[in-house]
């Protein structure tokens, strides 16, 4: 029997490195609510590298915490347990994100820089929007692009005929890629949180941030990825060989209540929120160039 490339990309997802141990029991206890600060900080104490890395994003000035995080208890009292479950799981996909990124031709850091920037411009959309509910929201803007991780190889292969799908029909890259390969990033990334055991939520905004106009019901959430995805190509954060591929959609824009013209507006609170949460966090592959 031979294998389709939808084939071996799914093969691969099942293949894909699962949440590391530490992480993982993290992630359990912070949605756990039996657990305590203290569980969580005896979770991390024998991974001390995890544990650095999940203070240095907790002491960022993005986060705006007027003084020094020494500990993963104060992290937890301090910003609250949704911010810290976002602060494990940045920290569990920077190391996989940080990786030059083939087909899509990402360099070293540039796929962890976009996600960033659209993590915090998913969260300012939201909260621009009075949502009351936005938990999720960072976390939701990181991850949208994970799956370029396994599809990059194939991507490479059929990249020119991905290409001249995308000049002659003057569709997306994404469109182009299910129709050249049979699935596309989205999807692959959608599995990749199945994998993960991800809420579902996050699940339908990855499947569907290229694509909101397909999703079963209308989702602000989805709506706000699928914006702030766009916004970060536009300023070239992450743009790769996508290029200027993608237009906000305007059902998306109308059920958000935004214009066009106030993209620039929401631009310069994006570019200086992500320059806040790169600023304590070079090692971590969030600088420019």
């Amino acid at each position: 029997m031979i294998m389709t490339i939808r084939d071996e990309a799914l093969a691969r997802v099942r293949s894909f490195p699962a949440v590391p141990g530490t992480a993982a029991r993290c992630l359990r206890l912070l949605r756990d609510p039996r657990s305590s600060a203290a569980d969580v900080e005896r979770a991390m104490r024998f991974d001390p590298g995890f544990t650095a890395n999940v203070l240095r994003m907790a002491n960022s000035a993005y986060f705006g915490y007027p003084r020094k995080i020494g500990s993963v208890r104060q992290a937890v009292v301090r910003l609250g347990w949704d911010r810290v479950y976002q602060l494990v799981l940045a920290s569990c996909v920077n190391g996989m994100m940080s990786e030059a990124v083939p087909g899509y031709d990402l360099e070293p850091g540039e796929l962890w820089r976009h996600a960033v920037g659209v993590a915090v411009s998913t969260e300012y959309l939201m909260k621009k929007l009075n949502v009351s509910v936005i938990e999720e929201a960072f976390t939701a803007g990181l991850l949208h692009d994970v799956g370029k991780l396994v599809m990059g190889s194939f991507v490479e292969a059929d990249f020119s005929a991905i290409d001249d799908l995308v000049s002659e029909r003057k569709i997306s890259f994404a469109t182009a890629e299910r129709e050249i390969l049979g699935i596309n990033h989205a999807e692959i990334g959608a599995s990749i949180l199945e994998k993960w055991a991800l809420p579902e939520d996050l699940v339908d905004v990855v499947r569907w941030h290229h694509e909101p106009g397909l999703a079963p019901e209308a989702n602000m959430l989805v709506d706000a990825v699928h914006v702030s995805d766009v916004l970060c190509l536009m300023l070239g954060i992450g743009t790769g060989r996508e290029g200027l591929t993608y237009d906000p959609d305007p059902a998306v824009m109308a059920r958000l209540g935004l214009r066009v013209a106030e993209l620039e507006s929401i631009a310069s609170y994006v570019l200086q929120d992500l320059a806040e949460f790169c600023e304590s966090m070079i090692s971590m592959s969030c600088a420019q160039g």
